[in-house]
């Protein structure tokens, strides 16, 4: 799988002729060397970078004294202590430890890259960008051989995969079976990180978990509010689980004993109508724009409030595509095409603007040759169904 996915980053750099990219994002220094370091901290830190060339050796620059953990992976060619690029790490040496960072960068390049002075950074400090162009070094933008590599699997991915949605389930399952009146959305949103964390998974992205009348609008986040008799309560698991895979599904939960109120039912099923009809939708071969074109109408009363895309892709974390409503495609979308072994979240959220309640669902599916695979088999709520 590790060899895979390096294959993969350099077949994109290959394709639009860069010399090597330098890759600090943690995730996609996981997906390129199979290497994890302190994936959180190293978001907002850029003390761990690798230097890949589109053919040669693979140079990774970890954190202070922490050589010994890429021991062994045949991804890593050698690993040489980092310069940290941050104000907090050097302080007034920031430039001069630029200098060096760059001269060290260039010096690879020209070691490995020939003439190629086409460098491709996925995000970098500003300092770093500024001494390469003074190396004469092309800084040219990193992300899309990243992302395009990223999102298409193999079958070990798609099996990683597989065990993170199981993960995520079980914790969905504890979460249902601890949904009582009283619980607060914070300890019940809590089930989901424990029983990542003791399968080996690593965090939750965002705190997406919401009751009531903070399901409407979308996007509150999860918050010491008890949860009362009759509340719908909505979520979106976010997990980067086991082997760092992300599972993107979305449920919302009835809570109590009682009956669902019809206006309940009437944005549930709205929501598992959409869903539903864009997932039969899907085939290799159709382009963004078509999906987008041909799929579900939302009604104008729920519009306002609509998720921001119709579809996205899943990996290591929500990557490319974005697939966005037919409305918005002129300003916010772009083209592709969806390709066998992508893997995409279907997603919905229905609430009118001031409505009491709002509903969000969504399923993450295997483009294969003749349609989709449902990653999960997670049930949704028949008391909302029916």
């Amino acid at each position: 799988m590790r060899q895979y996915r390096l294959s993969r980053v350099r077949e994109q750099l290959k394709r639009l002729g860069y010399g090597g990219i330098v890759i600090f994002d943690p995730v996609n220094l996981r997906y390129a060397t199979g290497s994890r370091n302190m994936q959180v901290f190293m978001l907002r830190n850029p003390g761990r970078y690798a230097f890949i060339p589109t053919e040669g050796p693979v140079t990774l620059f970890d954190f202070p004294n922490c050589e010994h953990l890429s021991e062994g992976l045949e991804t890593i060619d050698e690993v040489r202590p980092a310069i940290t690029l941050s104000y907090v790490a050097s302080g007034e040496n920031l430039y001069d430890n630029a200098e060096q960072w760059a001269k060290e960068i260039a010096d690879l390049m020209k070691q490995y890259c020939g003439g190629n002075k086409r460098l491709a950074i996925d995000y970098a400090p500003s300092v770093g960008a500024i001494e390469l162009a003074k190396l004469g070094v092309e800084v040219v933008d990193g992300q899309e051989p990243v992302e395009h590599a990223r999102s298409i699997k193999n079958k070990q991915e798609i099996e990683a995969m597989k065990i993170s949605v199981r993960t995520a389930e079980e914790g969905m399952i504890r979460m249902q079976e601890a949904l009582k009146p009283g619980i607060t959305e914070n300890e019940l949103w809590s089930h989901l990180h424990q029983t990542n964390i003791a399968q080996g998974g690593d965090y939750v992205e965002t705190r997406l978990l919401s009751s009531g009348s903070r399901t409407n609008p979308w996007f509150q986040e999860c918050s010491d509010k008890v949860i009362n008799e009759g509340e719908l309560v909505s979520f979106d698991t976010d997990m980067n689980g086991p082997f760092g895979y992300f599972t993107d599904i979305s449920r919302t939960f009835y809570c109590g004993a009682g009956e669902p109120t019809n206006e309940q039912k009437r944005l549930y099923q709205t929501a598992y109508e959409q869903i539903q009809y864009n997932i039969d939708l899907l085939k290799p071969g159709m382009t963004f724009r078509e999906y987008a074109e041909k799929s579900w109408r939302i009604p104008e009363e729920f519009f306002p409030n609509r998720y921001f895309t119709v579809a996205h892709g899943t990996g290591l974390s929500g990557e490319y595509p974005y697939i966005v409503y037919p409305q918005d495609f002129e300003e916010k979308g772009y083209d592709g095409v969806i390709q066998e072994n992508m893997v995409l979240s279907v997603e919905s959220y229905i609430g009118s603007p001031g409505g009491k309640e709002g509903v969000k669902l969504e399923e993450q599916l295997l483009v294969t040759s003749d349609g989709v695979e449902n990653f999960s088999d997670f049930p949704f709520e028949q008391k909302l169904l029916k």
